[in-house]
């Protein structure tokens, strides 16, 4: 029943058939979040070009202005002296061979893994198990790099890294709907503007051809094309 009425007040509260500017979807979604636990803003952008063609893969990272306000468990895979600079950084785990056997034996309770250069002869062996979780550490995201401790802080303030899907379509996380409107705007801005960045040369006609915000249990709401005409 509860489930019901929810749904219902919903439907009322958003016109599927408008479009919203970013302030306020952001403002409907936060007023119509009623279930118990803290949602999440998520955004879906689909974009106008072919991920097959390497030269538009749009992939990268973002440092969203107010975090994501998930905890992010991070290991460092490091020997000696830069093992213990993660730890003091704030990484959850850091070492080498102990972590190494570890992910071979299956584990991986971590959000994000964070590599030395040196290491990454023997952590690309592990490709298999890392690779379909998305924990492989690369360079082009930043997380293959020897200042680990500059790594640790970034993603632990809020760094996230997204990827361009087959479809076209780029899928993230902007922050808990407990957090301040504004904040939530300007974290979702920040990563707008990332994407836009990001225009390959070689993608032709319109590059960002939807974007979509929507809270874990809420509705979608698709954002004017006056803010994503780009």
């Amino acid at each position: 029943m509860q489930k019901t009425k929810r749904n219902n007040a919903l439907q009322k509260a958003v016109d599927k058939n408008k479009e919203y500017s970013i302030e306020d979807a952001v403002r409907i979604l936060k007023e119509n979040s009623k279930v118990k636990f803290v949602e999440t803003l998520d955004c879906a952008i689909r974009l106008g070009v072919d991920p097959r063609h390497a030269d538009q893969m749009i992939r990268g990272t973002v440092s969203l202005p107010n975090g994501t306000g998930k905890e992010v468990r991070v290991l460092v895979i490091a020997k000696g002296s830069k093992a213990q600079e993660a730890l003091e950084a704030g990484a959850d785990f850091a070492g080498f061979e102990e972590y190494l056997e570890k992910i071979k034996g299956g584990w991986a309770d971590v959000d994000v893994i964070v590599a030395m250069p040196d290491t990454m002869a023997e952590l690309g062996k592990l490709g298999r198990v890392l690779g379909p979780k998305g924990l492989m550490p690369n360079p082009k995201s930043g997380t293959v790099t020897t200042d680990v401790a500059k790594a640790v802080k970034e993603v632990k303030a809020g760094k996230i890294e997204f990827r361009v899907e087959k479809a076209g379509i780029v899928h993230t996380s902007l922050g808990k709907l407990n957090f301040e409107a504004d904040k939530l705007v300007e974290n979702t801005r920040a990563f707008l503007n990332t994407i836009i960045k990001m225009k390959p040369s070689s993608a032709k006609g319109q590059y960002i051809k939807s974007l979509y915000l929507s809270s874990t249990m809420g509705p979608g709401l698709r954002i004017i094309k006056d803010e994503v005409a780009h």
